[in-house]
Formats: C-alpha cells, structure tokens, sequence
C-alpha cells in the first residue's frame, strides 16, 4: 500500500506559488480602526503597520506571559510536555502558514491564534467548567468571552479618554480575527464568546457584520488551533506512555475510543467513517506502530524514536493544512482572502481524522482515573478559592479590589471575583488557596 504522505496539490501549480508570494488581501481603514483613536508615535525607527502593533502588544502581554503555568493536557510541571503558551506559539506558527498561502493577513491569524487561549483559567478545561458553574447565576464563564474581556479590558496597557482601562486597544480585524464564537451565552449552548457587559466593544468591533458569520481570519485561527493540539496532545501522550497507538488494532478498544469521539467532538460521526480516518493517518509515514527497516517499532524514548515521533507531527500538519488550502482555494479560487469575503473549507474527511487524534487523547489521558481524582481536587481549589474571595473580597489584588468597589451589583462583583480567578496560573492557584483558604 502506498504511503500518504501530503495531498498533491500539483493541479494548482505556477498559480499556487504565485499566490503563496503575492501581497495578502486590502484590509481598509474601517479593519485597521481602533476602539479608542491613538494619537501618532513619534518613531526613529521605521514605521510598523497597525496589525504589527497589535501582535507587539499581545506578544508583550502578562496575560500571554501567564500561559507558560496554565494546563494544556499533561499538567504543566513536566518536561517534555505542551503548556497553554508553548500550544499558542504552535498554533500560531500553523496560522501564520495557512494565512499565508491564502492570502489573509499573516499578522492578524498570527495574533489570533497567540491570544486564543488568554482567558483559560488554572487547570484548562476542568477550571473553565467550574468557573461557568460557580458564575451560572452570573452569565456564567467561557476562555473565549473571557479572551476578548482580557485583550478589550483587563490586560493593563490602554486608557479611554473617560479612565476606563480598554485593555490592548487592537484594530477590530485583529479582534474580530479573536473571535472564535461571535455571540452572546445562549441556552442550550456551552460556547459563547461574548459577556452582557462587554456588549460596546464586541457591538463595535462586529459592526456591519450580519448574524454569527465568523472572519475567515478567525476561522484559521480557529482550524490552526484544532490541528495543533489533535496532533501535539497525542504527541504528549505517547512521550508519556499514556498513549499506544498500536492499541487500536484491536476493535473493542478502537469502539471505545470511537465512543469518546462521538461524546466530545463528533456526535454524528459513524463507525466506518473514523476507522477509515484512522487508516489513512496510519499510512503516514512515520506512524509509530508500524514496523520499517532502521525504526524502532513504536515509541520507546530513544533519540531515533522521538525524531519519527516529531516527524509525524510534522507529516501530518502539512496534510492537515494542505488538505484545506486545497479545498478552499477549490472553491474560491487562487485570490488573496481576507474578512468576509470567503469562508475557510475544511473537508470532511479532514474533519474525521482530526477528530480520531482528539478522541484518542481524550480517551486515554483526559478520561483516566488519575486524572479525574486530579480534576476533583482542582475543582474543590477552584471552588473555595472562589468563596473566600467572594467573600473577602479585601484579599484580591489591587486592579481587581478597584474593579470590584466600582462593581454596580452582586453580579458585576462576582464577574471581578472571577476575573481574578481566572488570571491565576496553576500553581497561583495553588498557593493562593493554602494563603487565603
């Protein structure tokens, strides 16, 4: 059987190359406005464009900086592991190329893709899941709302001319391009990514936008974001012995894993579809269960081992993207895109094997006994830390101690409570609980 390695993209020839080394697409004055004008810097240096600026600022960023302490999937303690920073940088590189060949501003999809996961709290998912919980009565909490909360309000860096902190002040495409679920919390619905008070800034920066339409920056974003950790977790996961692929030859253990794919990310993805996915992600030519000449079979941590190891992250990256640029410049031609001018289309097949490297981290590392005893504890960290804040809420630092005595009600209160929970790393959180709890 011949080996996949990337999807032949020769039917697009000199046009492709020429589109990979054009101008990206015109991004007029209304993308590169600013929430609150600026006055004009006085630069010895060469001028930068205001989408520079802008991944400047989050590249300079505390809340950036916080990432490098905060969960990915293995805890952040370890020293192979992907914390959330590491995972941002990586998706961001992924942005950058897909942006690239399309012709979108690199700028804006790399900037996204760094600020993406500024609003997740201590212990990743787990904490956002309690977070929301705990703020029900509140609006709740979700990472995305409470990204764009950071980059249009907390992060310490610009003021309105009336003393209200309007956090990074970033143009509205690079905002927008930060937006991965442009609407406020709905029922039924566990994602949103927009709070009732920041309302102003997420009604301006979505001006003349019709419906919940997402800028094909964001959806790069947002697709760079799923290739990155389906393939980086699974990485993680064989390094830490938690992760055999060679497991699913076996079809019991390969339904159970389908199963999981079918409860968190693919609810309508049939059997026979995911096991023809996993088929074609095992001819690639570094999957660690197959047997080759001069390979070790498997992962069993030699130098040979992990350099195929990083090799398949690799391959399968290029398919990823390469499967999309495909199918998207298919569809729109070979045109610079940018803003709503086109929608990023990802194929189906794409989509299962995705979901087949999400599962299998998902079942053998976020499902695990140990790691459900690890989450309980956090979640009661997460609990009281809260309470006690809530309670005393002289113990928060001194931005959100103001934020809270200028807070109107209980629910605004309780929203500063949670922002100062939310900021925490991991171990912060930690230590704050053995302080104060």
């Amino acid at each position: 059987m011949a080996l996949v390695t990337f999807p032949d993209l020769s039917w697009l020839g000199s046009s492709l190359r020429a589109a990979m080394n054009a101008h990206t697409a015109t991004y007029d004055e209304r993308a590169r406005e600013r929430w609150v004008a600026e006055p004009a810097k006085r630069v010895e240096a060469p001028e930068r464009t205001p989408f520079e600026r802008d991944r400047a600022r989050v590249v300079h960023s505390a809340a950036l900086r916080r990432l490098a302490a905060k969960t990915q999937v293995v805890g952040p303690d370890t020293d192979f592991a992907r914390n959330r920073l590491t995972h941002s940088l990586e998706v961001a590189q992924v942005a950058r190329d897909v942006a690239h060949v399309l012709g979108c501003h690199p700028d804006v999809a790399e900037t996204a893709a760094l600020a993406h996961d500024m609003g997740h709290p201590p212990f990743g998912h787990n904490g956002e899941e309690v977070l929301d919980g705990l703020m029900h009565a509140a609006g709740g909490f979700e990472g995305n709302a409470q990204t764009l909360r950071i980059l249009t309000r907390l992060e310490p860096k610009s003021w309105s001319p009336q003393g209200r902190s309007i956090g990074l002040n970033l143009t509205r495409a690079t905002l927008d391009a930060c937006t991965k679920y442009p609407w406020f919390r709905r029922p039924g619905l566990a994602k949103f990514g927009v709070y009732a008070d920041d309302a102003d800034v997420f009604s301006w920066l979505r001006e003349d936008v019709e419906g919940d339409r997402r800028c094909v920056e964001a959806q790069v974003m947002d697709f760079a974001d799923d290739v990155a950790y389906s393939v980086h977790d699974v990485e993680d996961g064989i390094v830490s012995g938690a992760i055999e692929l060679g497991r699913l030859t076996d079809s019991v253990e390969r339904e159970a894993v389908w199963q999981t794919v079918r409860e968190w990310y693919l609810p309508e993805a049939l059997s026979d579809d995911l096991d023809q996915a996993l088929v074609a992600l095992s001819q690639v030519r570094a999957w660690p269960s197959r047997v080759e000449q001069g390979w070790p079979t498997g992962y069993d941590g030699t130098r040979s081992s992990l350099a195929r190891l990083k090799n398949l992250t690799s391959d399968l990256i290029g398919i990823f993207c390469g499967e999309v640029q495909h199918a998207t410049q298919r569809v729109h031609g070979v045109r610079p895109l940018s803003r709503y001018d086109a929608d990023l289309v990802v194929p189906q097949q794409t989509l299962h094997q995705i979901g087949v490297l999400k599962g299998i981290a998902a079942h053998y590392v976020m499902r695990t006994d140990e790691r459900v005893r690890v989450m309980g504890r956090q979640a009661e960290v997460i609990t009281e830390l809260f309470e006690t804040l809530n309670a005393q809420p002289h113990l928060l630092e001194p931005m959100f101690a103001a934020d809270h005595a200028a807070a109107p009600d209980d629910a605004a209160r309780k929203r500063v409570v949670c922002d100062q929970v939310a900021s925490l790393t991991d171990g912060g959180a930690l230590a704050w609980h053995q302080r104060v709890c």
